[in-house]
């Protein structure tokens, strides 16, 4: 365990002690963290899965409906709004009810939600798959935001950074996901089939996981500190709002989410159009973007212990530039290849990087979390048709260098990630007379 007096600058600190020994604190119940953190790999993985697993269905469900593409279209940012309302709440939701009760609705909500997808393709319904996909959004960020906390608050048990395997970890999920998706259209199993196994697999994995995951720090960290935390939690998760280092850090993710969604979305079609070859090509270059961000996401644990927080986002957000810079300007296909590359390696760590530095206070990690998460979503939201509008004036490849701008600002914000002071416990009666 690296101890926190061994790091001597605060922008090295990636991981400390917590503000008090949560075994100390009477009737608390610790999960074991290293059985922890093998659960929290399951659930990244877990909801990675779920939700490529449902996208490669899109065109199965689309037909089944007989949706155009405004229709779906409109279905889809319908799910998209779900997520980004129960992002908004979500930290209210965690701090005030804590992450065991959140996980668990959330747990039930999703499975019914891709319930919903699969019978709206036997019924034919479009309110039952609005319904769905609905549910399945809503719940979709309770989950995210909780299992990020939680691997914060892990993160600050173990001594050492640990939140890029996690998100690495989603990542071969969303592979492992569309692969899955593919194979069982390919072998004529419906969607009914594959999105309740879906709802049983998301329901029973995360209550099974609940209790050996989830660690409540928040609730944890208040009490020790004299907070009245269960009272305060609408009014921390407002504040969180009014906080400039924790907006700036949203501006971060912001750029994060930009680059990494805009790369899932526009690669293969910006190779395509941009150098006249096969959707097979366009496809194997996404791909070498995904494996390049995965591969630094699970071995950027040592970057992060070795040379700290804002050290590394400002590598990674000056390599995602330059790959981005790469890609757009390359006048060949394989120096179009070497950019992405780059430009993977540089998207890797910068999400759950920024992640962890809004968890720093354990009591505000929630409100926090919810607040940069936020920010995401709205990336996601935004980034389709302003790329879409872009790239029909000048080409998608070259109209994907609008995100330079965000990288350059997660660049000029990075130093926001220092480790932040987080008040020290109040002294307990015994202690105070001592």
């Amino acid at each position: 365990m690296i101890a926190a007096t061994t790091l001597v600058r605060p922008d090295q600190i990636v991981s400390i002690r917590p503000p008090v020994d949560p075994a100390l604190l009477e009737g608390t119940r610790v999960p074991d963290p290293q059985r922890a953190r093998a659960l929290l790999l399951v659930l990244f993985t877990l909801l990675g899965l779920l939700m490529s697993g449902w996208l490669s269905r899109v065109p199965s469900v689309r037909d089944a409906l007989g949706l155009g593409e405004s229709a779906l279209g409109l279905v889809l940012l319908l799910a998209s709004l779900g997520t980004l309302a129960s992002t908004l709440a979500a930290g209210y939701l965690t701090a005030r009810f804590g992450g065991h009760a959140v996980l668990r609705v959330a747990a039930v909500v999703q499975g019914l939600g891709y319930a919903g997808i699969g019978l709206s393709t036997q019924t034919g319904s479009v309110a039952t798959l609005v319904l769905g996909v609905m549910l399945q959004g809503m719940a979709f960020a309770p989950v995210n935001v909780a299992i990020n906390v939680e691997a914060s608050g892990l993160e600050r048990r173990l001594g050492r950074a640990v939140m890029p395997q996690f998100h690495a970890m989603f990542s071969v999920g969303a592979v492992l996901g569309a692969g899955l998706g593919a194979a069982l259209s390919r072998a004529g199993v419906s969607v009914l089939a594959q999105m309740l196994g879906a709802a049983v697999l998301a329901t029973l994995v995360q209550l099974a996981c609940v209790r050996d995951v989830v660690h409540d720090t928040s609730r944890e960290a208040a009490r020790a500190r004299g907070v009245a935390h269960r009272g305060s939690a609408a009014r921390e998760s407002a504040r969180a709002w009014t906080e400039r280092r924790t907006l700036l850090l949203g501006l971060v993710v912001f750029a994060a989410a930009l680059s990494e969604g805009s790369a899932n979305q526009w690669i293969p079609l910006g190779v395509v159009d941009g150098f006249s070859v096969t959707e097979a090509v366009g496809a194997t270059v996404l791909t070498v973007f995904t494996a390049a961000m995965t591969l630094v996401r699970l071995g950027g644990t040592r970057l992060l212990d070795r040379l700290g927080r804002v050290t590394v986002l400002r590598t990674s957000g000056t390599t995602a530039l330059l790959g981005l810079l790469l890609f757009v300007l390359a006048p060949s296909l394989p120096l179009a290849v070497l950019g992405v590359a780059m430009w993977g390696c540089g998207a890797a760590l910068a999400y759950p990087t920024t992640l962890a530095a809004a968890s720093d206070d354990p009591v505000r990690a929630a409100a926090r979390v919810s607040v940069v998460t936020a920010f995401a979503s709205v990336a996601r939201l935004c980034a389709p048709p302003v790329v879409g509008a872009l790239g029909e004036l000048v080409g998608v490849r070259h109209a994907l260098g609008v995100i330079a701008l965000g990288l350059v600002l997660s660049i000029l914000f990075a130093h926001q990630a220092r480790r932040e002071t987080v008040p020290a416990p109040a002294p307990s009666p015994q202690g105070a007379s001592s």
